[in-house]
This record gives C-alpha cells, structure tokens and sequence, in this order.
C-alpha cells in the first residue's frame, strides 16, 4: 500500500496519508483517497483511465454534475469526491432535468472519437452518420462470435432488420453509455454527479433504456423526458446492448432476459 500511496502522491502533487478500498467496482479497483490537506478524492484503476477521464469532462462541459478529474495516467483517474448521502428514488426528477441537458442535440456523427470497452468486452465506436447501421455493426453483431450459435442467429436476424425498429436519424446527443443507478450519485433530491461514463453520440433513448434495467423510473421521469413517440417499444432494442454485455461479463444469469427483450421484438 505504501508504493500505491507515493505513486498516487507523485500523480496528485498531494500527498495520500491513508487509502480505503471502496464497495462496488465489479470491474475495476476504486480507492478512497485521504489527503495531506484533509481533502478525499477517489482513485480508479484500470487500463481506460485516460479515456474515462476525457468522458468526464464531456459530460461536465454540458454543466451536468460529473467528479472533476485531479490526476490522470495510463492506468489511474483520480477525481474529486463527491457527496452520496442520498438515494435515487429521492431524485428521479433531478436526473430528468440533468438527462434533458446532457442529451441536447449535438451536430455529431453517431459514436466517439476512440473505442472504449466495460470489463473484457469491447466497445466499438467507430463513427457513422446511419444511426440503424451504428447499433446494429457496433452494439449487437459484434457480440455474435461470444455468443452461442443459437442465440448468434438471433441477435443477427435482428440486426439485419434493425432499421424496422428505430430511427434513421435520431438527433445526436452526448450518451452518459452506463447509466444505470448506480453510477448516479445522489445527495438529498439531487444528482450530484454522474460516474462510470461510457460516452458516445447516439439517441437519447439508450440511456432511459439502460434505466430499465435494473432500476425502476416512474411515469413521471419520462413523462419530463418527453421521449419520441413509439420509445416503449424501442426500449428492447437498446436495452439488449447492456443485457449481451452483463451474459459475457457475468454468466447465464442474464440469459433469461435476454430472451425476453429478443421475443418482444420478434427475434
């Protein structure tokens, strides 16, 4: 711990009195930092620090509550510590208000200017202007060689006929791209900052599908979305790219559902 400490103190221009191993981070290692003078930061490992860092600060330009980035290398992001004392349901119409920011439309091409990936899965984002030939080359056919066949086939029957399910050219807008609750943080009814970024330019209603997934917005966050009519019935399209990635990630657990968003959409 103490050579972690100095390399932390060399990156920071502070120095790091004590480090506590933070709960969570299912695919990287997170510290809670002490620092010489009585701040707290928090420290992150893994080989998309730089990249990670750059999505932060995107997603702060737009003036949405995102932890300022201190200290950046090949393998570490040390940011600020932000406030969590409170809990998601207390905030549902703060995160609405945050999201309508975040995704104002961008004139930019679908995707990012690097790849990224979540754990050991790749994340293209090569860019395109065909939004339906983005998520069907970039978040579906390419998890087909990590798949069994017969799902294989399923998920490329899908995407060959993708653009039956979704817009040719939705408006283009900054993606937080891992937005499930918890990577939002919360401080009484408010979101104190977003973490854990994904980002690319996509539609908007990537991140409210990815909400769905294991948290449960009610009527009225989307209702203040104001969503393109038909959404509910893309939510399965969007919300299969987080569902593919958590069966590579994690095991036949998520199989079922799977399944499901793929029979609701005829595939």
């Amino acid at each position: 711990m103490d050579a972690l400490m100095d390399r932390l103190s060399g990156l920071l221009g502070r120095r790091v009195v004590s480090l506590r191993r933070m709960a969570g981070g299912d695919l990287s290692v997170v510290y809670e930092l002490a620092l010489s003078d009585g701040a707290r930061a928090v420290a992150k490992h893994g080989n998309g620090a730089a990249r990670e860092g750059a999505m932060l600060r995107a997603i702060a330009a737009t003036g949405v509550p995102a932890p300022a980035v201190l200290a950046v290398d090949d393998v570490w992001l040390v940011m600020e510590k932000l406030p969590a004392d409170g809990a998601l349901p207390a905030a549902w119409d703060d995160l609405a208000h945050q999201l309508n920011r975040l995704h104002a439309p961008a004139e930019e091409p679908y995707g990012w200017s690097h790849d990224h990936s979540l754990g050991s899965v790749a994340m293209p984002n090569r860019r395109a202007e065909d939004w339906p030939g983005f998520w069907a080359e970039h978040r579906l056919r390419c998890h087909i060689p990590h798949l069994d066949t017969g799902l294989g086939v399923r998920v490329g029957r899908l995407a060959d006929r993708l653009g039956d399910h979704v817009p040719r050219s939705p408006s283009a807008s900054l993606l937080h791209g891992d937005l499930w609750g918890g990577n939002v943080l919360v401080s009484g009814p408010r979101v104190s900052g977003l973490i854990d970024p994904a980002c690319y330019f996509g539609d908007r209603e990537v991140d409210a599908a990815m909400l769905t997934l294991f948290d449960h917005p009610p009527a009225s966050f989307f209702d203040a979305l104001a969503l393109a009519p038909g959404w509910r019935e893309r939510l399965p399209v969007y919300r299969l790219w987080p569902l593919l990635v958590h069966l590579r990630l994690f095991g036949p657990a998520y199989a079922a559902a799977v399944d499901a968003d793929l029979r609701r959409l005829g595939a």
